[in-house]
């Protein structure tokens, strides 16, 4: 199966000309194509639509919404987003409209509110792994199993007027079953970037990581950068992209182990040839 994934909005920007300039911003939004054309994430503004359209991309084709979690740099481009007839399939954590906000106070939730999201797109909230189409899996509540992810949050929220820790229990992603292997797709991996690829190989019964792609939430636990780098070393995995939320100390150590490239807003990656 060939697997092509677009960045549309991604922290930096490839190269352009003067008739064609993408837009980065704080966020993460991919175009997916395979079995069937998927939005995963819609980043914090409508760039994601102008870089789609500078890459030649149908938008409007799309089969399938997949939201990583609910924050607003993942998600308040789907404001943006045309309403299409028939309505596109929406997936995501039924926690992704909780009032979340930063440790200063500052709400750090989505724009748009769950009746908005249910009238455009024909809705799934799941915290189950649901199966997308033959190779593509939506994997749910991501398991925290090791000792060195996801163990303190900046973050709070309120629930049912209390506020509490909030640890983006709605924190998911992608995993596609190809002829390389198992490629999965983070949005923010802040469930912990190998925490997810376990439970993706769980779910998939695909013992082999081909590629591993999208933020990785590596800011300044350096720590927590070595076990990753010795996690992926361990399970010989052939690419690595570490984008979104990755921090230069992280990306360089990443480089160092493994010759990386990183993967900016207005770039391409296909399995139909080597990555």
């Amino acid at each position: 199966m060939d697997l092509d994934i677009w960045i549309l909005c991604e922290d930096q920007s490839r190269m352009g000309f003067m008739d064609c300039k993408f837009i980065a911003q704080h966020g993460l939004s991919l175009f997916i194509r395979a079995e069937c054309d998927i939005l995963f994430d819609a980043g914090p503004s409508d760039a994601y639509l102008h870089n789609a359209d500078l890459l030649g991309l149908d938008i409007s084709n799309i089969k399938w919404i997949v939201l990583s979690h609910g924050h607003w740099d993942h998600s308040d481009g789907l404001s943006f987003l045309p309403e299409f007839n028939p309505k596109p399939g929406f997936i995501a954590h039924p926690l992704i409209f909780a009032d979340r906000h930063k440790a200063s106070g500052e709400f750090n939730g989505m724009a748009l509110h769950r009746e908005e999201i249910q009238r455009r797109f024909d809705v799934l909230l799941t915290a189950a792994p649901h199966r997308i189409t033959e190779t593509v899996w939506f994997l749910g509540q991501i398991p925290r199993n090791n000792d060195y992810e996801s163990r303190q949050t900046p973050f709070f929220r309120f629930e049912n007027g209390r506020r509490r820790p909030d640890f983006l229990e709605d924190d998911t992603a992608l995993a596609i079953v190809t002829n390389e292997g198992l490629v999965v797709i983070s949005g923010c991996a802040h469930a912990g970037i190998c925490n997810i690829c376990d439970h993706a190989m769980q779910v998939t019964g695909e013992k082999h990581l081909a590629a591993v792609i999208g933020g990785f939430h590596l800011l300044e636990d350096s720590e927590q950068v070595a076990k990753t780098v010795a996690y992926f070393k361990s399970r010989r995995v052939r690419q690595i992209f570490p984008m979104h939320c990755t921090a230069l100390p992280a990306l360089a150590d990443f480089y160092k182990a493994f010759g990386i490239r990183k993967l900016c807003t207005g770039d391409r990656i296909g399995l139909s040839s080597p990555l």
